[in-house]
Parts: structure tokens; sequence; C-alpha cells
């Protein structure tokens, strides 16, 4: 089988990786580059454990081929703090308690990043609208809203 030689940029550095044609990006995060921080839970798009950014669009990386990605920009939860510093997002998530077994949490971190870049004051309805391609089956929800309200409003304050 014929093997593709990517070029694209993840977390704003430049990376390049040799994949097969049939591979999904999120294959390449974990298995090539070592990114396991987005997660398979169902590998047809329906659990949100898989999100990153594609270029700016929030998608599932269980869905998309690792070629697609040739001259793409591509953001992972390993993106999101700033060195030692974490996200904002990240955080509030831990003082707010709103994980636990850690298979949603970055898909969910990552959505609610995006949500937050295109809309930094949601309401209840928003967040939950925008969150509802990511299953949780340890903490539920209220904890999860309560947490992008949370940084939503300390993140407006900044």
């Amino acid at each position: 089988m014929k093997k593709l030689h990517i070029s694209t940029s993840i977390n704003g550095d430049e990376a390049q990786f040799i994949c097969a044609p049939d591979e999904t990006l999120l294959d390449v995060l974990r298995d090539h580059l070592g990114l396991t921080g987005a997660k398979e839970g169902c590998g047809t798009g329906d659990c949100g454990a898989c999100s990153v950014m594609l270029n700016g669009r929030l998608v599932c990386s269980c869905l998309v081929l690792a070629g697609e990605t040739e001259g793409a920009e591509v953001e992972t939860i390993e993106g999101m703090a700033n060195g030692d510093d974490l996200h904002t997002l990240q955080r509030v998530f831990i003082e707010k308690a709103a994980l636990q077994c850690g298979i949603c949490t970055p898909g969910i971190l990552v959505a609610a990043r995006a949500l937050l870049e295109k809309n930094p004051d949601p309401t209840d309805t928003e967040i939950r609208y925008w969150l509802a391609g990511n299953l949780c089956r340890c903490t539920g929800y209220d904890k999860i809203i309560k947490a992008v309200q949370a940084a939503a409003a300390e993140m407006r304050s900044v």
C-alpha cells in the first residue's frame, strides 16, 4: 500500500508524518505523534472524545483521514496549555470537579474552547447545545456547564 507524506501544523508547530491512505487523524495523533489526549470513544463521531480543531473548525478526528490534513492547522488538547500554565478552562474544570475518568474531558475542553472563541458570553442553553456532541458517562453535565460558565466569566474579565 502506498504511503502518504503529510506536512501540517500541529499546535502551532510544523509537523511531518507518513501514514497509510486509510489512517485517521486520531490514529496518527496517538500512534505516530504521541499526542494521546484525544481518545477513541466510539470511532463513529458520536461521542466527541476525539475532538480537535482543524483549520479553526471543531471536528471528530476519528472521522478525518490523516491525508486530509496536508497543509492544514490542527489544534489538540495538548496545545491548549501554555507551557506549565493551564488554560483557564482546564484550571476551572479541575477547580469545579467537572471531570472524572478523563476519557471525554479533552474533547469537551477543546469544544468548550471553540465555543468561547466564537461566543465569549454563552447562555446555559448555548453551552449545552455546543457540547451536545460530547458524551460523558461519569460526571453528568451540570458541573461541566458550570465550569464552562465560570471560565467564560473569568476570561471575559481579563
